[in-house]
């Protein structure tokens, strides 16, 4: 059975140490004037900048360099409240500057595992790729959830290089996955702005 095409970009499901993941997030800012739309599931990276309470700022990460972390809620209010006020039938930030300061809770831990879609470019990853690292691919949103994805090893090599954005942990293990096209990856963020990246395997 082939692969289901369903990109929703990083969805965290363990931790490094075997646990399943528990939820964890930290609140971080959106500067009103920010112009890109952000989606649960879309990796981030620190802005430089914080809202006027002190929380920190973010963007949107590229799809080269180190992360942060990755989204997994979004509100324009800070989360006290949990909610888009303003249009509560979107699930995103839209891409357009914002008349306040949105805010993200992103699971920013280095030792959080995803799983995360592969792009279906070319010739896909293979078993043994597993252990290196790869970096990711940048692909718009549904209106809904994330549309980033993993890259194939077209888009880019897998490598032992210590910049590259996340290791390969394995394929997710469920009888509707398997190496080819769109393949479900568990990932660990390796170019992580809270550690240093590692060599791959």
């Amino acid at each position: 059975m082939a692969n289901a095409n369903r990109p929703t970009g990083l969805s965290p499901v363990q931790n490094l140490i075997g646990s399943p993941y528990n939820g964890q997030a930290r609140q971080y800012s959106i500067a009103a004037a920010y112009a890109t739309a952000l989606y649960i599931g879309d990796p981030v990276i620190s802005s430089g900048t914080s809202d006027a309470a002190g929380v920190q700022g973010i963007a949107l990460a590229a799809a080269t360099g180190p992360i942060r972390g990755v989204i997994v809620g979004l509100s324009d209010q800070p989360f006290q409240s949990g909610a888009i006020v303003g249009n509560p039938n979107i699930t995103y930030r839209p891409a357009a500057a914002q008349s306040t300061v949105w805010y993200a809770m992103v699971v920013d831990d280095p030792n959080v595992i995803f799983e995360v879609q592969e792009h279906s470019n070319g010739t896909a990853l293979a078993a043994a790729d597993i252990g290196l690292n790869q970096v990711l691919y940048l692909a718009a949103g549904n209106g809904y959830v994330s549309g980033w994805m993993l890259a194939s090893a077209t888009d880019a090599t897998p490598a032992v290089t210590a910049t590259l954005q996340v290791r390969l942990l394995g394929l997710a293990q469920r009888a509707d996955n398997a190496f080819g096209a769109y393949a479900k990856h568990l990932v660990l963020i390796n170019a992580h702005e809270l550690r240093v990246g590692q060599v791959g395997l």
